[in-house]
C-alpha cells in the first residue's frame, strides 16, 4: 500500500497533501527513519522547535505519527517508536471542540429532504445516516459490501483501514426499514451491472469518497459551522464521551487504533469553561 493511499483513508485532502510534505522533509533530514529510536526521534522535534512555532511543530508531530503508523501496518517496522512524542509548548487541543456539532444539529443532518435526482434520496439518506450514527470515514462507506450488513441482527461489518481497526456495530431502528427500502427499491435501479458494492453513484458504479464528500457539502447552506464528514465524525464520537460512554467503548466504535486518539475528544471541566467562554462571549456575536 502506497503512504498516500494510506493516509486518505481517513484523512482530508488538504491534510494529506500538508503530511506528505512534513514527512518528505523528516525523510530528507534522516535517510533510514525504519532504524530511528525514541531519542533520534526527539533530537528532530527540539531541531523543529528552534526554528517554528508551536502549532507547526505539533502538525509535523501529527505526520511522523501518521507515518510511523504506515510503517507499521506495512510490516516494515514492530511498533510506533513516535507514539510517545510530546512537546510541553501548550496544551491546545488540536481538535477544535468548540467548533464541533451539537446532537441537535447532528439529527438535523438526518433529516429528509428534496434531492435534484429523486433516485439517490435514500442512499442519501443512507449516506448521511452512516456518518451521523456510526461515524464512519468516507473511505469506510465507499468500501462496504452487501455482505458487510446483516439487517437481521441489526449489524454492520466495518472493514479495517491503514487508520481504523475493523468493528461490528449496531444499526439503528430506523436505519434497518432505510436500508432495506434503498436496497429493494433504488439500488436495485441504479444497478447497471452485477457489483457488491452497497452504496452506489448515480451511474450504476460504487460510491466514491469524492461523491460522499460532495454530498456532504451540500448541507453547509444550512449551516454556520463548517460542515465536513470529518467534523461530523468528530462531533458524534465527542457526544458519546460528553454522554458518559466508557473510552474503550467509543474508541472500539471509532476504530480507533489508540486510546489516545479517543482521548483528545475529552474535555476537562476548564477546557468545557473555556469553550463556552469562546462560544457565547460578546466580543464574539
Amino acid at each position: 500500500m502506497e503512504l498516500e493511499q494510506y493516509l486518505h483513508n481517513e484523512l482530508s485532502e488538504g491534510t494529506v497533501k500538508t503530511y506528505l510534505y512534513e514527512i518528505s522533509k523528516f525523510k530528507k533530514h534522516y535517510k533510514n527513519p525504519e532504524k530511528l529510536g525514541y531519542q533520534k526521534l526527539m533530537d528532530y522535534v527540539e531541531l523543529l522547535r528552534k526554528n517554528y512555532n508551536p502549532q507547526s511543530v505539533k502538525r509535523t508531530i501529527y505526520a511522523i505519527k501518521k507515518y510511523y503508523d504506515y510503517l507499521v501496518e506495512t510490516g516494515k517496522v514492530k511498533a510506533n517508536t513516535a507514539t510517545q512524542i510530546k512537546i510541553k509548548d501548550g496544551k491546545e487541543n488540536p481538535i477544535q471542540l468548540q467548533e464541533l456539532l451539537t446532537e441537535q444539529e447532528l439529527k438535523k443532518l438526518l433529516e429528509p429532504r428534496e434531492e435534484r435526482y429523486p433516485i439517490l434520496a435514500k442512499r442519501n439518506q443512507v449516506v448521511m445516516s452512516l456518518i451521523v450514527n456510526q461515524a464512519l470515514l468516507v473511505g469506510d462507506i465507499e468500501k462496504l459490501k452487501i455482505e458487510d450488513l446483516d439487517l437481521l441482527s441489526a449489524k454492520i461489518k466495518v472493514q479495517k483501514t491503514g487508520i481504523t481497526n475493523e468493528r461490528i456495530l449496531e444499526l439503528k431502528a430506523e436505519q434497518i426499514l432505510l436500508f432495506y427500502q434503498y436496497l429493494q427499491e433504488d439500488r436495485n435501479e441504479l444497478e447497471r451491472q452485477r457489483t457488491s458494492f452497497f452504496l452506489l453513484n448515480k451511474l450504476g458504479s460504487g460510491i466514491t469518497k469524492d461523491d460522499i464528500n460532495y454530498l456532504v457539502s451540500t448541507y453547509q447552506k444550512d449551516f454556520t459551522k463548517k460542515i465536513t464528514s470529518v467534523r461530523i465524525r468528530q462531533s458524534v464520537i465527542k457526544l458519546r464521551l460528553d454522554q458518559g460512554e466508557n473510552l474503550r467503548k467509543v474508541q472500539y466504535f471509532a476504530g480507533h487504533k489508540h486510546a489516545d486518539t479517543t482521548e483528545k475528544y475529552k474535555e476537562t471541566g476548564i477546557d468545557a469553561l473555556q469553550n463556552a467562554i469562546n462560544q457565547f462571549h460578546p466580543m464574539r456575536q
